[in-house]
């Protein structure tokens, strides 16, 4: 059970209803209490608790108050008393429920195995299924150890019956391929692509590693991959129906296991492993091939581009007062018509000036796109032709848009005369052109022959399909067969959606019918637009006036605010206190108080070292990746533990969602133990924005960040409002701000109720606050060009309306687009909230190069729809632009700590490969949060003071945040040795 519960939560859930009143009987004070409180807990969860921790505080004060008794009475109430036993066997009949038995249970496990756990093998889930099976069933659940029993009986049969089919669908060829690949082969033995067998020549480690570099020799070492992959001959229908997650866990088990375990293991589960490997890699290679394709196009005419800038600033100077130059010069042509220009023009306009006319031309205009061109022909030509066809041979194309079919065809036309020297394209080819090249760029593909007869160029040609084929395929109106991010954009949708349609708007507290979504939205539009009409006069912060013959919006800053007076003592009695307390230290009482290392389960079949030995390591692990210092250095300064020790716990034990499942438990750990006099009530709020990391550049995840500079990736963050970080990811430079937002706000896991979330400019567009607004979360940005923002008008009929600020409206939205694509605007919100695809796939099918797609215009009209209400409410108030200010100061905080922990090798990321560098990542994420939870308990020790409690401010309470650092030391400790020598 959660453990923060807003008031209305409270009122819907725990209040005690006449007829149940009626059950109390006699029963004393303690008693009283004690069974209303199993009541209600058995009445939403279906079991009781197993001990009185399990019972939120705010329930139990809750349930006390309506009884009019002290809610301290239930730390009386003694659970394993037969008083306690038999109020349990008066609930269990009024619910019409019964104790377990062992048929019970056996039926249970039969469930597991034939239903639930073919959609997810995830314990903790498959333990909430669990429970609600017995639910079901009408049947109070054993005991947590006989749960998990259940569960392990449950997945045990599963797996054997999975490994034993699997691999009888394995042909003996397969089996001898993948043989050969799990063989190991000499570091010298030369690698190359045309040869008679490829298994012959690619090794299994070459196979687990990703992408380098986008560059010649990737592209040939990522297409080996597939072919290599291809060539095993895997039945296509081997995984058919089970869901990517649990064939994703048996290969996350074979990646961690090195060739002499994975040899040791009987036939059919080795082979069901491998085959799990090579299935999910085959889609993550294909994706890195498109990914790769992509990049590689977009290399070409961005190179190209610099290198024409580069030539041109040399000579290029820009000439302003363009039109009195043009004035200056038709009128003395005019007045001087016969007289001689050196003596006529040069003394009004300079021979200099002109000259740089002339130079300005030609490197703006059509000079500068032909010159751009040449160079990206040439490149093409000479370098990038060598790659691109050695991936589109591999890859296949789909569109299920007749309108790009054209770009498909092309393709297809390249891949036909791929090695081939032909300059032109055969007369007799149905060549498409129109949908695949650009009106401006016809004439450079479109030539004449000595007879007049059109010819297509095939450099030019190609370039342009490639083009065209990259924007199609970053948007989704092109597929790829055999992909993952890249799939089948109907596979992104709910396929359902239609059975469970009533089902799915009321999960999203949306009405069926349009008309009463527009009715509502409407409104909301009318009264925030009058509200800021009428107040607009009175409002000394801001104001609409004219700038440049448009409207202007101006917002005056904030004035700040007192500066807390006790803060700065509170921090130093904490650093009196605890000293510089080792960042360690930090980690390992965290663990001792929350157990968060109970989350990290082995990926192989049982576990071998005793659990004491594991928590050990892992804590040092997570400190090594967390801090960036690395296992080596961590285990050079510990005699317990060696490196080896140490990487086997890494690749055993830690993994995403071990990383995710523990951060989360920690996350509930600080909401929960929060004193509300101190942080104030649960928060719903939480800010979100990115960070830049340093990182290796051999790989496809970093890149050039054009703002910030320099090779890296960037870490998207989610974090509350009192500092607690509820969910991490990590991004290329260029990818999606919103769709990060949009995957915290639905993933983050933790207890923690989500309803606004602020960004800034860079967080939000009108397709995020359309899709916000359907998800139930108010979008609440920090907009950099407030000035330039415009206000949308909710009706025709009303254009004389809001006279205050006719200067920023603009036209009216159209309802009827938003009518119309209503429920395809649900459908793709049900997509997000089940995560049936990835946040970024789903929404990089709304993006500009996909104007036409009516679904994406409609959720612009909704998206102004909705910015506009907020708009008139972000300007209206300036309470709500201190809030939103104030949730942006919080992450800024938060990210200022990321290199005080992730201090080692300069805070870069040193590694190539993505994996670990979100293993980094994530380690960060969670040690950073076990400083906050250690802090929290810290300020709360020194605050249950009274002679502290008693000084402090509503300006104090405001400005304290847990994430602070001054009293920590993340380096650990140093020991000079004086009569200890060095061996040389």
């Amino acid at each position: 059970m959660k453990r923060n519960w807003e008031m209305e939560e409270l009122v819907d859930n725990f209040i005690l209803l006449p007829h149940e009143l009626q059950l109390i009987g006699n029963k004393t004070a303690e008693n009283r209490l004690g069974f209303c409180v199993l009541f209600k807990f058995f009445q939403r969860e279906a079991r009781f608790p197993s001990n009185k921790n399990e019972v939120p505080k705010p329930v139990i004060q809750f349930i006390a108050k309506q009884l009019d008794v002290s809610s301290e009475l239930f730390e009386k109430y003694d659970m394993t008393h037969r008083n306690a036993f038999y109020h349990m066997a008066q609930i269990r009949e009024f619910f019409g429920f019964r104790e377990a038995t062992v048929e019970d249970a056996n039926k249970v496990t039969d469930w597991l195995y034939q239903y639930a756990l073919y959609y997810d093998h995830d314990i903790e889930h498959i333990k909430i299924e669990t429970y609600h099976r017995f639910r079901e069933l009408c049947v109070e659940p054993p005991t947590i150890d006989r749960i998990d029993r259940i569960i392990h009986a449950a997945v045990n049969s599963y797996e054997a019956k999975f490994f034993k089919e699997t691999y009888e669908q394995i042909s003996p060829s397969s089996i001898e391929k993948m043989d050969m690949l799990i063989d190991s082969l000499p570091d010298d033995y030369e690698i190359g692509i045309d040869a008679s067998s490829v298994c012959d020549i690619i090794s299994f480690s070459m196979l687990r590693s990703d992408p380098g570099k986008p560059g010649l020799q990737c592209v040939l070492d990522e297409v080996t991959k597939l072919r290599t992959i291809n060539q095993l001959d895997l039945p296509l229908d081997l995984f058919n129906g089970i869901p990517l997650k649990v064939i994703a866990k048996y290969k996350q088990r074979a990646v961690s296991e090195d060739i002499r375990e994975l040899r040791r293991h009987p036939a059919h589960i080795r082979y069901t492993l491998l085959a799990a490997f090579f299935w999910v890699r085959k889609r993550e290679i294909t994706d890195n091939l498109v990914e790769l394709l992509i990049q590689l196009v977009h290399k070409i005419g961005r190179k190209a581009e610099s290198k024409i800038d580069q030539e041109f600033l040399k000579e290029f100077k820009r000439v302003n007062g363009k039109p009195n130059i043009l004035f200056h010069l038709a009128e003395t042509a005019l007045n001087h018509p016969n007289g001689i220009i050196k003596d006529v023009i040069y003394p009004i306009v300079s021979e200099q000036t002109l000259k740089d006319l002339v130079k300005e031309h030609k490197n703006t205009g059509l000079s500068y796109r032909q010159k751009v061109q040449t160079v990206i022909r040439h490149s093409f030509a000479h370098h990038y032709r060598q790659m691109v066809p050695k991936i589109l041979e591999v890859l296949t194309f789909q569109s299920n848009n007749e309108t790009y079919k054209p770009v498909i065809k092309a393709i297809e036309l390249i891949k036909n005369y791929a090695g081939t020297a032909f300059q032109y394209f055969s007369l007799s080819e149905n060549i498409p052109v129109d949908g695949v090249i650009l009106q401006s760029m016809k004439e450079a593909v479109i030539e004449k022959d000595s007879q007049g007869r059109a010819r297509i160029n095939r450099i030019n040609y190609e370039i342009c399909t490639l083009q065209s084929l990259r924007d199609k395929l970053r948007c989704k109106e092109i597929w790829v067969v055999g992909a993952d991010r890249y799939r089948n954009p109907d596979e992104d949708l709910p396929s359902d959606f239609e059975k469970r349609r009533e089902e799915n708007y009321k999960a999203l507290n949306k009405p069926l019918d349009p008309e009463d979504f527009i009715a509502g939205l409407k409104k909301e539009m009318y009264d925030a637009l009058t509200e800021l009409d009428i107040g607009l006069p009175k409002n000394e912060k801001v104001n609409i006036t004219i700038k440049g013959g448009k409207g202007w919006i101006r917002v005056s800053p904030f004035e700040p605010q007192p500066e807390p007076i006790n803060l700065a003592r509170l921090k130093s009695e904490m650093s009196r206190r605890w000293h510089m307390t080792n960042l360690l230290d930090i980690l390992k009482e965290t663990d001792f108080r929350v157990s968060f290392s109970k989350h990290f389960k082995t990926v192989a079949k049982r576990e071998e070292l005793d659990r004491e030995s594991v928590q050990r390591r892992l804590i040092l692990a997570l400190y090594g990746l967390g801090t960036n210092t690395g296992l080596k250095r961590i285990a050079a300064g510990n005699q317990a533990e060696n490196y080896h020790e140490l990487l086997y716990i890494k690749r055993k034990f830690i993994n995403k969602d071990n990383l995710r499942n523990a951060i989360s438990d920690i996350v509930n750990n600080i909401l929960q133990i929060r004193m509300q006099e101190v942080w104030g009530e649960g928060t719903t709020t939480c800010a979100s924005d990115s960070k830049k990391f340093g990182a290796w550049d051999q790989n496809l995840m970093s890149e050039w960040h054009i703002r910030y500079r320099g090779r890296g990736v960037m870490i998207y963050w989610h974090v509350e409002k009192k500092a607690a970080c509820i969910y991490s990811q990590l991004k290329t430079c260029s990818s999606s701000e919103v769709s990060a937002m949009i995957t915290g706000l639905l993933r983050h896991c933790t207890d923690m109720d989500v309803l606004k979330n602020y960004v800034d400019s860079h967080g939000q567009s009108e397709v995020a606050f359309a899709f916000c607004n359907l998800l139930g979360f108010q979008l609440m940005p920090r907009l950099k060009a407030i000035y330039a923002q415009k206000l949308y008008r909710p009706d025709p009929g009303i254009n004389d309306a809001f006279s205050n600020l006719q200067l920023v409206l603009t036209r009216n939205i159209d309802w009827n687009l938003i009518r119309q694509q209503y429920d395809q605007m649900i459908k793709y919100a049900t997509a997000l909230r089940l995560g049936t695809a990835e946040t970024e796939a789903i929404l990089n099918r709304f993006v500009r190069n996909n104007l036409k797609h009516p679904t994406y215009l409609a959720l612009l009209e909704l998206g102004k729809a909705v910015k506009t209400v907020f708009l008139c409410k972000y300007l209206h108030s300036e309470e709500l632009r201190r809030e939103v200010n104030e949730g942006l100061n919080i992450i800024e905080n938060w990210n200022s700590a990321n290199h005080f922990i992730f201090y080692g090798r300069s805070g870069e990321i040193s590694t190539n490969d993505v994996e670990e560098q979100e293993l980094s990542v994530l380690s960060l994420h969670l040690l950073q949060n076990c400083l906050v939870y250690i802090n929290t308990l810290m300020y709360q020790n020194i605050l249950s003071e009274s002679k502290w409690m008693d000084i402090m401010t509503p300006e104090d309470y405001r400005g304290i945040t847990p994430l602070i650092y001054n009293h920590i030391n993340p380096y650990g400790n140093f020991e000079l040795d004086m009569n200890k020598r060095l061996a040389i």
